[in-house]
């Protein structure tokens, strides 16, 4: 079976010859590569942007001992060759999905990446991921390129998946294909992903304020959070807030909980926030209020809470960003739970 992982070296810099696919799993990351003909530890050094000392002390072996043709060489992925952020540019790395994995298993175990950064790489509208499909979860510096190019590849690299599938559909209107896949099919899925995720997580200090703004703001006035949280989240979708109030419509049973809660450090974009619960499904949206100020989240399950000695005793874990929309800074706080029976 061929390694997924291998990479074909040019003296430019690194050129997948399939995918580039990490090993192992965080703080442990890696690519490996087969030597071809010619290649050194300097040059891998050169295209990877590793110093050959660094490559050679990974892979147990001395500088003068030299490469074997065919050889696999780990090479390490770090802050020199590996960018994980909004704007990162170069070669895509993948990693396979496993089954039973989640999204959120997935950022843990590669360096917490945003979650918001894979979807939007990958052009996803939702959490669920397919057994064996390939996501990017992040991308590999080449030093055989100018600087600035990493950075202006990575635009052409994430809409290209978003070109490809609107083509199908541009099969009623042939002529206008480049100005169609916008509007029609891309409208709810490419830009959502392109604009709602790239901008929080690119400035922070920018984007952050508004959409707290909009959803802590809101759970004080019951009334008008319906009327508000849209705004920012009409582009991804329907917010948590709607999800919720579908899910317990038409008067469908609703469960109510209360006890102590736990949290968990998340790269959730502001305004966003995320849970683990036992037995509610993933997917639920849960309705999360702090009867100490009447204040209210709603935050979406991603999987069980881990069955450790820490989380004993607890009915949930929330994302770190959603004590600050709680009022509450404790480890454990109390809280109240609604959600879909």
């Amino acid at each position: 079976m061929t390694i997924a992982g291998l990479v074909l070296c040019v003296a430019g810099g690194v050129q997948a010859q399939d995918r580039v696919q990490v090993q192992g799993t965080s703080p442990d990351l890696y690519v490996l590569h087969t030597v071809k003909k010619g290649e050194t530890l300097y040059s891998l050094g050169r295209s990877y942007s590793l110093s050959p000392k660094e490559i050679a002390s990974e892979n147990n072996i001395s500088a003068e001992q030299g490469l074997q043709l065919g050889q696999s060489v780990k090479i390490p992925l770090n802050n020199t060759n590996f960018s994980q952020k909004t704007d990162a540019g170069g070669t895509p790395v993948y990693h396979k999905v496993e089954e039973k994995e989640t999204l959120y298993r997935l950022s843990v175990n590669h360096n917490k990446v945003s979650l918001d950064n894979i979807r939007r790489w990958n052009n996803m509208t939702g959490d669920g991921l397919q057994k064996d499909g390939f996501v990017i979860v992040g991308y590999l510096k080449g030093t055989g390129i100018p600087a600035s190019a990493p950075v202006a590849s990575n635009p052409s690299t994430t809409p290209a998946p978003a070109t490809h599938p609107v083509s199908t559909p541009p099969a009623t209107t042939p002529t206008p294909t480049p100005s169609t896949p916008a509007p029609s099919t891309p409208v709810a899925t490419t830009p959502a992903a392109g604009t709602t995720p790239a901008p929080p997580v690119a400035k922070p200090d920018q984007q952050a304020p508004p959409e707290p703004a909009t959803t802590t703001p809101t759970p004080a006035p019951a009334t008008n959070s319906g009327a508000t949280k849209p705004a920012p989240a009409a582009s991804a979708g329907s917010s948590f807030e709607q999800l919720y109030n579908q899910q317990t419509s038409n008067g469908k049973s609703v469960t109510a909980e209360k006890g102590p809660g736990g949290w968990f450090k998340s790269n959730a974009s502001p305004g966003k926030y995320y849970a683990l619960h036992n037995t509610a499904p993933r997917g639920t949206i849960i309705k999360v209020t702090n009867p100490l100020n009447g204040k209210f989240i709603y935050a979406k399950v991603l999987e069980a809470i881990p069955q450790i000695k820490q989380n004993e005793g607890l009915i949930i874990k929330l994302s770190d960003s959603a004590l600050e929309a709680l009022g509450t800074n404790e480890a454990k706080f109390y809280c109240q739970l609604n959600y879909e029976e």
